[in-house]
């Protein structure tokens, strides 16, 4: 069987619930815990491995079959929960994901619908005015990070050497370019969408905040305070501003070509 490495999924997700008790009738491999940010109802989401995965592709940390249909159920509970309410309650995904599952099973059992399933409900709740901010704490990569996260109204990381985020490995993308991992790097280094580092993502205008703390594998209690003050900061952005789309990605310095784009099929259409 694999070797499970230490989740900072995990970790951060207990660190900014105080260890609250993760709701039951979940599988493993999702936890998900209601707690308080900024002493309003709020579930944190986070998707971990779990080496005794019924899917092998599925135990360290991807998201498969499981884990999509699942964060779409969580995410669908909160939405019905506050369908009357006056103040929807804040969602936050703790993103530590390190791929989607690949696998013939996983692709002959549709695992493009759950992961789209999952993308779905956060898109749906950012738009029944649940505010949604994702938190890279870790690996943000491939259909993964689509299906928990990217949905987001607002997006922060942690500005730290194990933060990435791709849309695939870089063996993956050796493979699919015909190149070496070394050729890519050095491609990596002119061209930031090819880039690994959260540094370089942070230029293509996705991210709202970029987060410093001392330890992100073992937080301290300063790095918990900044935290859950940055996220209290884009809770409260959010609340501002009555716009649910995501546009607001369009202004990195690297989007301009994005931007032109969208303008002229505006104006032409």
């Amino acid at each position: 069987m694999s070797k499970v490495e230490p989740s900072r999924g995990a970790t951060w997700l207990a660190a900014l619930t105080d260890g609250a008790v993760p709701l039951a009738d979940y599988p493993p491999s999702v936890r998900v815990v209601d707690a308080k940010l900024a002493d309003q109802p709020c579930r944190y989401i986070a998707v971990l491995p779990d080496a005794h995965n019924p899917y092998p592709r599925a135990r360290t940390g991807e998201v498969g079959l499981i884990e999509g249909w699942t964060l779409a159920q969580s995410v669908h509970e909160a939405i019905v929960a506050d369908q009357a309410a006056a103040i929807k309650r804040s969602i936050v995904a703790v993103v530590d994901v390190s791929s989607q599952a690949y696998g013939r099973r996983e692709e002959a059992f549709g695992i493009h619908a759950a992961l789209g399933g999952a993308a779905g409900a956060y898109a749906e709740a950012r738009l029944a005015g649940h505010p949604v901010i994702a938190l890279i704490v870790g690996k943000a990569m491939s259909g993964a990070f689509l299906a928990h996260g990217y949905q987001a109204n607002r997006i922060i990381a942690l500005n730290d050497s194990g933060v990435m985020v791709h849309a695939m490995g870089k063996a993956a993308a050796a493979r699919v370019t015909l190149r070496s991992i070394e050729d890519l790097e050095r491609l990596a280094a002119d061209v930031p969408p090819m880039a690994y580092d959260i540094a370089s993502y942070a230029t293509l205008g996705l991210l709202w905040k970029l987060l410093t703390v001392a330890d992100a594998d073992h937080p301290d209690e300063a790095d918990v305070t900044a935290a859950r003050r940055v996220l209290v900061a884009a809770l409260d952005d959010i609340r501002s501003d009555p716009s649910v789309g995501l546009r607001s990605r369009l202004g990195g310095k690297n989007r301009a070509a994005s931007s032109l784009v969208r303008e002229k099929l505006r104006a032409q259409w």
